[in-house]
């Protein structure tokens, strides 16, 4: 990696940049093919799938038959750990979940909030040479404990035509409902408009290329939500000299491995580390199977130096990474400094590769920057968050003439209107009732602000501003 020295603040701000396809190339692209299926449905998705993946597909949906042969196919090896990261990820997911409380905002005045699912989200899986099957895990989970009726995933197929065995299975395991081979731009597009085979969705979650972050959001300009911007994976690591150059260079592969447009980043206050993890680079570069795209991400990547830890993280802060790595001495410490990142990794034994798999956390996390204002995939992402109130008449009395001046105040007298009608009525009811208990011979109770009097001697403009009825139009007014 190409080593910088105390950059200016100039400087860094091109640091941070990064790989990016020209954009405006990016979307017409994107643009063309979502046309083309908005018009044409699932033979533009067939089209396209041809083109980019299995030039012999003939159909969108996988089978059942082929769905059930896949848990053959996956060893018990793999299953145990998948089955063990299901576990993690639906503990750490299912305590995400609220209880519903209700406050009193003022005498009479209730409010609270309740979740409810979105009835049916798509995910998005990446499959090619590295089939994300974690990434079902982490989508699906949440989306059945949030109580999504349909969960429909699409992924591409090999060359051959086949989706890898482990996708499938972690499909059955967390309940997915329906699944498509179907990837790229053209995924995106049949979820966002719908096609014959493949249902429009509410809501798209999962990571991609930029091709797949680009077509995400243009399903947003379309009416269907999306998750988060989750394009080329990224990874930025705060080392000092108490570090292990060997993990931290382990660390730095581990998300260069995952395509040429990805981006990884090394800090450190220390000459000497970024001189050490270079050459452990180096030495494990040369044993991993996707070499030739790791290699190709480092080109994009950097080591950086500045003279201390503390500048190190005014820099990630800026940077905005999706994972960010704290190899230092006291890194919970550290921590406390850190406004924007996707996922931290405390300390040296925290690698970035136990929250892509199994500590539990989601590794569908916002990338190129995104982190500054997204979060990352949680159970709240599935759900829809309404807000209740409910106000009695002792509400309407307690908050009603304070909506009527704000109303008035902004001109919008129908607002006004709503809380006015509700005022008299609420006063002339307990107007009614006081005169019948003192009819009775009974002592008046207090009620309220001001007493039983306030409510015999009502302010004469709060009753005269009811609105009218047309009975009470004036004569030689027009109608």
């Amino acid at each position: 990696m190409k080593t910088i020295s105390n950059p200016s603040q100039s400087k860094q701000k091109k640091l941070a940049e990064r790989p990016m396809i020209r954009q405006r190339k990016l979307m017409n692209t994107v643009e063309k093919i979502f046309y083309n299926i908005h018009r044409k449905g699932d033979k533009a998705v067939l089209t396209y799938s041809r083109q980019f993946d299995w030039p012999a597909q003939e159909r969108l949906e996988v089978d059942r038959e082929t769905i059930e042969k896949a848990a053959g196919l996956v060893s018990e090896r793999l299953k145990q750990a998948i089955e063990l990261a299901r576990k993690n990820i639906e503990s750490f997911h299912r305590s995400q979940q609220e209880e519903i409380r209700k406050v009193e905002t003022a005498p009479g005045v209730i409010c609270w909030r309740e979740s409810r699912p979105i009835n049916r989200v798509g995910i998005y899986i990446p499959g090619g040479t590295a089939p994300l099957f974690s990434t079902v895990l982490m989508l699906a989970v949440p989306a059945k404990i949030a109580g999504c009726k349909e969960i429909i995933l699409c992924t591409p197929p090999d060359e051959e035509g086949k989706i890898h065995p482990a996708i499938l299975y972690a499909a059955t395991l967390t309940g997915v409902t329906k699944i498509f081979a179907a990837g790229g731009i053209q995924a995106i597009g049949a979820m966002t408009f719908g096609t014959e085979s493949i249902p429009k969705v509410d809501k798209i979650f999962g990571p991609g290329n930029q091709y797949v972050m680009a077509a995400k959001r243009s399903a947003q300009y379309y009416g269907t939500a999306i998750d988060m911007p989750a394009g080329p994976s990224e990874l930025l690591v705060i080392a000092d000299d108490t570090s292990n150059p060997a993990f931290i260079a382990a660390d730095l592969l581990s998300q260069a491995e995952h395509g040429p447009d990805s981006q990884v980043i090394l800090l450190a206050d220390n000459k000497k580390v970024i001189k050490a993890v270079n050459k452990e680079l180096d030495i494990q570069l040369e044993n991993l199977p996707r070499k030739e795209i790791a290699a190709q991400a480092l080109k994009n990547s950097k080591a950086i130096l500045f003279d201390d830890l503390d500048e190190c993280v005014d820099f990630s802060n800026f940077y905005a990474p999706e994972h960010l790595i704290l190899a230092t001495e006291n890194p919970v410490l550290l921590s406390r400094d850190i406004t924007t990142a996707g996922s931290v990794f405390l300390g040296h034994y925290s690698c970035e590769s136990a929250g892509d798999y199994a500590s539990g956390t989601n590794h569908t996390l916002p990338t190129s920057g995104h982190a500054a204002a997204y979060s990352g995939v949680s159970l709240d992402s599935f759900v829809k968050k309404i807000t209740f109130q409910q106000l009695t008449e002792e509400g309407v009395i307690s908050i009603g003439n304070a909506v009527e001046i704000m109303a008035e105040e902004e001109q919008l007298i129908a607002h006004k209107n709503a809380m006015t009608l509700r005022l008299g009525a609420v006063k002339a009811r307990q107007i009614t009732t006081a005169g019948y208990i003192q009819d009775q011979g009974q002592e008046p109770q207090q009620t309220g602000e001001g007493g039983l009097q306030g409510l015999l001697q009502p302010d004469r403009q709060e009753i005269g501003e009811l609105p009218q009825t047309t009975q009470q139009i004036d004569e030689n007014e027009e109608i």
